[in-house]
């Protein structure tokens, strides 16, 4: 039921979020804090006591908060931001003089992580919302609720399932404020550094040691990279010395079982331990082994050697074990 969920929840997004699904992210609730430096693009107010003016901003500071939920690709966050810059107004009806502006944005943001998962994950986003803009000048102060929408670029660094951190830079436009009677376009650029705290990331039980093989039946393991079935060459190796055992004993039987990882659907998991395990029989063929004595067995993710959560990529679930008897 679970697996079904997670495939139309990747359907109406058309993500394919089960491949996805990686050690270092997980679906959960996040919270974070941000800080940063901003920057007003250079602009000019139109009309009021001002007009015919131009700002000429400084590079000011912005920080602020998010709640939200990660789907492992997909991101929704709601977040609250303050930008405060400085500028000089200067050129107008009047002599230069300063400002300042004081921004409280909440925003809807929408995140896309590429490489969800990964220890480095590079993101694009969007977000709308509302700005209260209070806008200071000449002992005078012009307050403004406008529109507010944004886009965003930037790399997320996961520290653990539970820890993230990312830089980002952003374009922050709204509709025009205020200003001395008047109003200006707002349109600023915004680098932010955040640290985000996953609730909820399930932790990875690892099982106990598995009992050691009986004298009369020698096992060996062999192990396949994430979604493959050919053989490596410590896997070749291993092979060798399944045969040899067979040889050694001179009349026995050899049972080649593959298992997976948590990291894909039950039907295609079972059908990727069986080529598995056929891939191990081939080999064994090859190394002098009669293929009559070998029997092939396909378990898919139903006995892991370590327990995880469902979507896991765990190394070591990803074998077929061969034993000798």
């Amino acid at each position: 039921m679970k697996k079904a969920l997670l495939a139309s929840a990747a359907a109406l997004v058309m993500i394919p979020m089960a491949s996805q699904a990686q050690s270092l992210q997980y679906p959960g609730f996040f919270a974070g804090v941000e800080a940063g430096g901003n920057y007003m693009f250079q602009t000019g107010v139109n009309g009021g006591a001002s007009g015919g003016s131009q700002i000429y901003p400084t590079i000011g500071y912005s920080f602020g908060g998010m709640v939200g939920y990660d789907f492992v690709g997909p991101r929704i966050a709601i977040e609250g931001l303050y930008n405060n810059s400085k500028a000089t107004v200067s050129g107008g009806p009047v002599p230069a003089y300063g400002a300042t502006k004081d921004e409280i944005a909440v925003m809807a943001n929408f995140y896309y992580d590429f490489n969800a998962g990964g220890t480095w994950v590079p993101y694009i986003g969007a977000g709308a919302g509302i700005a209260f803009e209070k806008n200071s000048a000449l002992n005078q102060q012009d307050n403004s609720t406008v529109f507010a929408y944004q886009g965003i670029v930037g790399i997320g660094y996961n520290i653990d399932p539970t820890w993230r951190v990312n830089l980002e830079g952003r374009y922050l436009g709204t509709t025009n404020p205020n200003f001395q009677g008047g109003s200006f376009q707002n349109n600023n650029i915004i680098a932010m550094l955040q640290l985000q705290m996953k609730f909820g990331a399930p932790t990875m039980a690892v099982a106990a040691p598995p009992a050691p093989a009986a004298p009369q039946a020698p096992s060996f393991m062999v192990f396949f990279d994430w979604d493959r079935s050919d053989l490596s060459g410590q896997a070749l190796t291993t092979i060798r010395q399944a045969a040899g055992s067979y040889k050694t004993k001179g009349s026995a039987r050899i049972t080649a079982t593959g298992h997976t990882d948590k990291s894909g659907p039950d039907d295609y998991n079972m059908a990727l331990s069986l080529r598995r395990a056929n891939t191990v029989k081939d080999a064994l063929v090859r190394e002098g082994v009669p293929a009559g004595v070998i029997s092939v067995v396909g378990r898919g993710e139903q006995q892991p050697l370590v327990a995880t959560a469902d979507g896991v990529r765990e190394p070591q679930n990803r074998r077929v074990e061969i034993v000798v008897q």
